[in-house]
């Protein structure tokens, strides 16, 4: 019986402590797109300034950096991202790709995850055609 009580503490303690940790995976892209559902089509332009064709009527050199999203295809919700606590060199390797897992908190009421940890995929292989042109 103490066996079965101190298994059900020990449970009940790993459970508390994992519960602050959120981890989701998806599509990392920019809200615009995320819900256009333009996907491989998304322009780069839309993660500097935030929409198509925004060069054209943008100043040269001005970086507004549009805030990034979280696509997830399990459940069709689009999360907000608080990327604060990642550097954004790391996050480049993740951005218009699919599989990438975000680890941190989640905040129901405004759905944003604070991410703490991000995973990306690897990088596709290189493929050799053969074959005529």
């Amino acid at each position: 019986m103490k066996k079965i009580a101190l298994l059900l503490s020990a449970l009940a303690f790993a459970a508390l402590a994992n519960e602050g940790e959120f981890e989701k995976s998806g599509f990392l892209t920019t809200e615009k797109c995320a819900k256009a559902g333009e996907f491989a089509d998304c322009y780069l332009e839309n993660f500097s300034c935030g929409s198509d064709g925004c060069f054209e009527t943008e100043e040269s050199g001005t970086h507004k950096g549009a805030p990034l999203v979280l696509y997830s295809h399990d459940d069709g919700m689009i999360y907000q991202l608080d990327v604060s606590k990642i550097h954004a060199s790391e996050l480049d390797e993740g951005v218009s790709r699919n599989n990438v897992t975000l680890i941190g908190e989640y905040d129901k009421k405004t759905n944003t995850i604070h991410a703490t940890e991000f995973k990306a995929p690897p990088p596709p292989t290189k493929s050799f055609f053969k074959g005529c042109l």
